[in-house]
């Protein structure tokens, strides 16, 4: 059973996929958001407003790091993981197969707007004066921009891309039960026990 790890902009679907993924797989998944905010015992957002987003993204990329060693089934990322380079170099080193999900900028917010835990858990991040991130009040206003920073940095570290802005999250987690048994199990880049991987092709994208 090989490790699958999900990434992509929240709203695009990855717990509830992740959690199908481990149904149909026989293994076990987890949620790194809910790691994090077990682990400090206040929600993200909570963590933000009083402590600042570089804080935040700390904890995140210790978590994300202790998660891909110590976890083998699938593991739903932050939103936020991809933004570091030292996070994107572990994903790429021990977390793939990376399975992007993502979905356009409308779709996000439709979702996030009808998920009654997006205030209180999730806290909008947009650019301070003094640079970096602060967290402001309204989670939606920032989702055009932000996806379109993330993109490149998403596709920097998947193997393979899947819409989820039509199809069920059943039918998510089908198609990349079909991508795992076919490309990936075909792939020559796959990571081997205990090494380095070489630099990978751009993602298929499937829809």
């Amino acid at each position: 059973m090989p490790r699958i790890t999900l990434i992509g902009y929240r709203g695009t679907g990855k717990s509830t996929v992740a959690s199908l993924l481990a149904d149909a797989l026989g293994c076990d998944w987890c949620d790194a958001d809910l790691i994090l905010e077990k682990k400090l015992g206040c929600s993200i957002a909570a963590l933000v407003r009083a402590r600042g987003e570089a804080v935040f993204r700390d904890e995140e990329g210790v978590v994300l790091a202790e998660s891909l060693k110590h976890f083998t089934g699938v593991l739903s990322t932050g939103g936020g993981a991809v933004l570091r380079p030292e996070n994107r170099e572990v994903l790429r080193s021990i977390g793939r197969p990376i399975v992007w999900l993502t979905a356009p900028a409308e779709v996000v917010r439709r979702r996030l707007a009808a998920d009654p835990t997006t205030a209180d858990r999730r806290p909008a991040l947009a650019a301070s004066p003094a640079g970096g991130l602060v967290a402001h009040g309204d989670p939606l206003a920032e989702v055009d921009s932000a996806l379109e920073e993330r993109a490149p940095l998403y596709r920097e570290c998947a193997d393979v891309c899947v819409d989820t802005s039509i199809a069920t999250p059943a039918a998510v987690a089908a198609q990349v039960i079909a991508w795992l048994e076919s490309e990936w199990a075909n792939r020559h880049d796959r990571p081997s026990p205990g090494g380095r991987l070489p630099d990978q092709q751009g993602p298929g994208v499937m829809s």
